[in-house]
């Protein structure tokens, strides 16, 4: 098995850790109801998906 020569430096290995930091998820908006959803899900609010209705949605009155 190969085994580093060098040691990493300390700015090399907090490098390679800061791009396992947790990054917010990226929200699209529902081209139907202007609502905030994650990508590749349904929008909860509509229940539409790509431009067509996937969910059927109960209001609560």
């Amino acid at each position: 098995m190969a085994v580093p020569k060098r040691r990493s430096s300390r700015s090399k290995q907090k490098i390679r850790a800061a791009s396992k930091a947790w990054k917010a998820p990226l929200l699209k908006t529902c081209p139907e109801c202007n609502a905030a959803v994650p990508g590749h899900i349904a929008c909860p609010s509509c229940g539409t998906y790509r431009g067509r209705k996937v969910l059927v949605i109960n209001e609560i009155a």
